[in-house]
């Protein structure tokens, strides 16, 4: 019985917001024209495939999200260990990339990273950005990581101690998959969250799939067929990449 209140409120929800959505179209003046949004997306030329902009900033917003992703969890594991390590030193210096990572704005941890250091490093636009999100995103999985390790008890530590495992196999087979399986949905809601904040590597000229909508909107003035395409790229992609990581929670459930 709850179960039916719950789908028919849903579905009236739903049905509002759709009557709401619809309303507002048909009366917003505004001439619009999505035939000619395809072209930026993708065209045919001589009977080839073409790559439009759009298309091609996609491509890059995969490929810094991809790369950041990897790196963030590798950073917040090194992170997390070094807050449980029993040397000060490493728990301090954890601390404090956390709390500073953390407590700054990512937007201006990105102009210090690209104007700032990456002069003296010699990085391009592409690695600054990496570094950028990697560092933002792998504070706060820190943080995610260290909590799934703290709550698991002790006597699991204490028990695979006692049958004679070295410590690095009583954290791969028993602690690790244990920290992932409750920390799991927290860490796919930061994933999600990395590539939305990808949008802003747009401020230092890389010609991700923000920029490239901002060059279309300059040009064509189709301000929102453009800017709600835009919208619905990142829908897809975080909306898939929750899909998979529900697919690989779900299979966790039944790993022992």
């Amino acid at each position: 019985m709850k179960q039916r209140k719950k789908i028919i409120t849903s579905a009236v929800f739903l049905g509002l917001v759709i009557l709401v959505v619809v309303m507002g179209y048909q009366n917003l003046s505004y001439n619009w024209q999505w035939y000619r949004v395809r072209p930026y997306f993708f065209s045919f030329e001589n009977g080839q495939f073409m790559a439009g902009v759009l298309l091609q900033g996609l491509f890059v917003t995969l490929k810094i999200s991809l790369i950041s992703l990897v790196l963030a969890l590798v950073i917040g594991m090194v992170s997390a260990f070094a807050r449980l390590s029993p040397f000060l030193s490493l728990r301090v210096l954890a601390w404090c990339y956390v709390e500073t990572i953390r407590n700054t704005p990512l937007l201006i941890q990105i102009f210090v990273i690209y104007f700032v250091i990456s002069p003296v490093l010699g990085l391009s636009a592409f690695v600054s950005a990496v570094m950028a999100l990697s560092l933002f995103e792998g504070a706060y999985s820190s943080e995610i990581i260290r909590s799934g390790i703290v709550n698991i008890p002790r006597g699991q530590f204490e028990a695979a101690e006692s049958i004679g495992l070295p410590t690095t196999v009583v954290y791969y087979r028993v602690i690790l998959p244990q920290m992932l399986r409750q920390t799991l949905p927290m860490l796919a809601g930061q994933s999600v969250a990395l590539i939305k904040d990808s949008a802003l590597v747009s401020t230092i000229s890389i010609y991700d799939l923000t920029m490239q909508g901002q060059k279309v909107v300059s040009e064509t003035f189709l301000t929102f067929e453009i800017w709600f395409a835009v919208a619905l790229c990142y829908l897809w992609i975080t909306a898939s990449l929750s899909f998979i990581i529900r697919i690989f929670e779900n299979r966790m459930k039944y790993i022992h």
